[in-house]
């Protein structure tokens, strides 16, 4: 697996690829490919990291597991790709983004202009089942990407954590709150949207970007057409 792993995440994650469970998980993951769909595509387990270089992390969205839609999962939480109808959660982002920014809602769910300026769209679990949420649960994904939110939590730079919802909120004692800033918050899937909605989580990162000394986030997401 090591060799799937962008060049800039190689040295903070390779020990880690080495150890004995990541065989395993492997093998798990092959044979489920065997058996059916999975998402998102082997080339695409890592594109969170491909996207976003490790020295140029501003800020890390913790998602839980890949889309598990025929199309849809394609290695950046919360993402979709171009052509693909916008999923309930990032609907909800949108809202509570033109709610609290002003940005008009885009017409599509393609978020890499945000991975592309320093926001890690990370999910806990980086594989998952056609039709089945969070069936690639417990099988060792979660010892990777917490390996990842230590990583860039053990950065002389700091970053912004973004942990919404209950299952990433447990994430938080992998991080230094007195390096760097997190922001909590309710999950934006439509069971809690009410609870989110409000919540101004845009400003809040924008804010701490830029106390952080880094250059704030263009939130604005591009009409495809």
């Amino acid at each position: 697996m090591a060799d799937m792993l962008p060049e800039s995440w190689r040295g903070v994650l390779g020990e880690e690829l080495a150890k004995p469970y990541v065989k395993e998980l492997v093998d798990f993951v092959e044979q489920e490919r065997a058996r059916g769909p999975v998402y998102p595509p082997r080339e695409e387990v890592f594109a969170a990291l491909e996207a976003t270089p490790y020295d140029q992390v501003k800020v890390l969205i913790l998602g839980q597991d890949p889309y598990h839609g025929a199309g849809q999962g394609h290695g950046l939480c919360f993402s979709v790709r171009p052509g693909v109808r916008t999923p309930p959660s990032l609907r909800n982002i949108y809202k509570e983004m033109k709610d609290e920014l002003g940005l008009p809602v885009p017409d599509n769910g393609y978020l890499m202009p945000w991975a592309r300026q320093g926001v890690l769209l990370l999910n806990a679990v980086l594989t998952v089942r056609e039709g089945e949420a969070n069936s690639h649960k417990g099988k060792g994904w979660e010892k990777v990407t917490d390996a990842v939110i230590r990583a860039v939590a053990a950065r002389p730079d700091p970053a912004v954590f973004v942990l919404w919802g209950n299952y990433a909120k447990k994430k938080l004692p992998l991080i230094d709150e007195e390096r760097h800033t997190v922001v909590q918050g309710a999950h934006p899937s439509p069971l809690s949207a009410k609870k989110f909605f409000g919540s101004r989580p845009f400003t809040q990162i924008n804010e701490a970007v830029a106390a952080q000394g880094h250059t704030p986030i263009d939130w604005r997401i591009p009409d495809l057409g």
